[in-house]
């Protein structure tokens, strides 16, 4: 009898450990997908560190460089040190029709966080930091997906206007990644 409340307690173990490996691994194949999306250079060429000079960096421009301009956002993230975001992207609704004309944006422009640095950063390094509160502007799983369902430039982003190129997928699809990330308890390579 000790044998079959034995054998009936593993099977019934069983299905949640295969499950919570599952959720794992689901959780990895969904941050890879992020992984794609916030290392596409339109997201990583805002998305700098302390020196606060946005790049060019495979866009269809010509050869990788630095931004044109000599474009500093400085602390302010906004260029007011130097020449402000806005001196040419311009902050409207409007829609982005005219190739490689300066992009417009319902939002005031202006580059993400330090702690948000993605550019030449691994999948590993973005992953932790991207889980972490207190290096993620403070977010958790939830708000995480309001930021990117209601961000201008994260819009923008995944629908940039004529002749700019696009992370791979989609908004909904990167929503659904998080969310799917998220559950899994925001596995990382390596952990």
């Amino acid at each position: 009898m000790r044998y079959l409340l034995a054998c009936a307690a593993l099977m019934l173990a069983v299905p949640a450990t295969a499950q919570e490996g599952s959720n794992s691994v689901e959780g990895l194949a969904a941050w890879e997908r992020i992984f794609t999306v916030t290392s596409h250079p339109r997201c990583t060429n805002c998305h700098v560190g302390e020196e606060g000079q946005p790049m060019w960096q495979a866009l269809g421009y010509g050869p990788d460089a630095v931004h044109g301009m000599n474009v500093q956002a400085g602390e302010s993230r906004i260029g007011a040190e130097s020449i402000p975001c806005d001196a040419c992207h311009v902050t409207s609704g409007a829609a982005n029709t005219v190739p490689h004309a300066p992009p417009h944006i319902d939002d005031a422009w202006r580059l993400p966080p330090v702690e948000l640095a993605w550019f030449g950063k691994t999948s590993a390094e973005v992953c932790v930091q991207l889980r972490n509160p207190d290096t993620n502007d403070g977010h958790d799983i939830a708000s995480l997906v309001d930021h990117l369902q209601n961000s201008a430039f994260v819009n923008w982003a995944f629908a940039p206007g004529a002749g700019r190129s696009v992370p791979e997928g989609s908004l909904d699809a990167l929503v659904h990644d998080v969310t799917v990330w998220g559950a899994a308890g925001t596995p990382c390579d390596g952990d």
